[in-house]
């Protein structure tokens, strides 16, 4: 397992929520978070149908292109009663001609899932696979996830993406309801951090 050394780290994201939650996450570690954006990296194309796949995209494309090392990470929602859809089409299916819109990506997982037949709960899980890329082409890869449900009517104004309608097993609100230090303690992503964090932090 290579060990981070450096001061600062590309994060390969031009969403600005995920590069908030991933800076709060390494601050105890000195370490300063850069996103794609600021350095005016295009995102490329997600052609692999694996969360591991798309994540050495990103990675490798920033590290290369920066000569940084470069965090990236895919992560996505899988509804058991979808065959694991949206799953790596997660933000997929938030896109408009105007951006992307979450509602209408929640909305869609809902009437699918009416439309199944399948009886509740409705149990998914979110999954975040980071990949840590360096320069010369080293990765390593982190997998995380958080077991829960699908609940409807969406509920929270907190967090991003299909928090709303998620439930993580053990608790009576979702993501969306959820204050950013409660969740970014026990998300699917705080899982994949622990173990990037005991692998090449500290």
């Amino acid at each position: 397992m290579r060990k981070f050394s450096g001061d600062t780290l590309l994060v390969a994201t031009h969403n600005a929520g995920k590069l908030d939650e991933i800076s709060s996450l390494l601050k105890p570690y000195g370490v300063s978070v850069i996103g794609a954006a600021e350095k005016g990296l295009p995102e490329p194309e997600e052609t692999e149908s694996t969360f591991v796949g798309n994540a050495r995209i990103k990675a490798h494309a920033a590290a290369k292109a920066t000569g940084l090392p470069a965090l990236s990470d895919d992560s996505g929602i899988e509804i058991d009663a979808l065959h694991g859809k949206p799953g790596v089409w997660t933000a997929d299916w938030a896109e408009t001609g105007n951006g992307r819109d979450f509602v209408k990506a929640m909305t869609r997982a809902h009437d699918e899932l009416v439309q199944s037949g399948a009886p509740q709960p409705w149990t998914a899980r979110f999954c975040c696979t980071l990949v840590l890329a360096w320069p010369d082409g080293h990765d390593e890869v982190f997998p995380g996830r958080v077991e829960g449900r699908v609940v409807w009517p969406m509920r929270g104004n907190e967090g991003h993406g299909y928090d709303p309608v998620f439930q993580p097993d053990g608790y009576s609100i979702t993501f969306g309801e959820m204050d950013g230090p409660q969740k970014n303690r026990m998300s699917h992503r705080a899982d994949a951090f622990a173990k990037l964090v005991q692998g090449c932090f500290d």
